[in-house]
């Protein structure tokens, strides 16, 4: 495989743009979507995802995915973020009509951030509008009740 300079790739006249959100965040662009198989550009991929199409692979700081793990990970200079996405064991979910996808957590992950039994943190308002964050309570004891009516 050899390195694609920034200009050297374009996506199908049949192009849409798309909202890829990944691990709180969000980008839009011009994706190709060849029925379920999403398809990026490197610099979109870089962009959405922080993962980048090197000589030696998909590449995401000292982590890479060799091309050849899936024939189909790299074409035509594109990405396919379905395969990427199976080889990171991550689940995406596509919505063509809404022109949105999601890469959700591994479960690996999940299942690591379960047994650590940490809270994810989060922000809420009180009741005079101000925000706190759970991580603003550690240390403390917390009682926390959720509601939902479905």
């Amino acid at each position: 495989m050899r390195d694609l300079g920034p200009d050297a790739v374009s996506l199908p006249s049949n192009a849409a743009r798309f909202t890829l959100l990944d691990e709180g965040r969000t980008w839009s662009g011009e994706v190709a979507l060849e029925g379920e198989t999403l398809w990026l550009t490197p610099q979109a991929l870089h962009a959405a995802t922080g993962w980048e199409l090197k000589p030696r692979g998909v590449c995401r700081d000292d982590v890479c995915i060799p091309a050849s793990a899936d024939p189909g990970l790299v074409a035509d200079g594109r990405v396919n973020v379905s395969a990427l996405a199976k080889l990171l064991e991550r689940p995406l979910v596509l919505d063509a009509d809404a022109r949105v996808a999601f890469l959700g957590a591994s479960a690996r992950k999940r299942a690591d951030r379960l047994a650590s039994l940490e809270a994810p943190d989060f922000v809420l308002p009180d009741l005079n509008g101000q925000a706190h964050t759970l991580s603003e309570q550690r240390g403390k004891k917390v009682l926390l009740a959720a509601y939902a009516s479905w």
